[in-house]
């Protein structure tokens, strides 16, 4: 289930986000230029931070998946 506190805050599942980057042999770098955000963006994801809907869906889209298929 996605969860939502206000607009900033989601949370992207971490294992889920790195089984889909294993499944799809993508390095950090990669989902970086795919998405179009900032590695300091996507670092934080991956460490568990919070962030908007608007990165849950560029991840997702980079990743060629749905938002729910990476968030908690």
């Amino acid at each position: 289930m996605i969860e939502m506190k206000g607009e900033e805050d989601m949370r992207v599942n971490r294992k889920k986000l790195l089984l889909t980057m294993l499944d799809l042999d993508m390095k950090v770098g990669q989902l970086v230029e795919k998405s179009g955000l900032s590695r300091c963006t996507v670092s934080a994801v991956r460490s568990g931070k919070t962030c908007s809907l608007e990165t849950v869906q560029k991840l997702a889209q980079a990743l060629g998946v749905e938002p729910i298929e990476i968030t908690e």
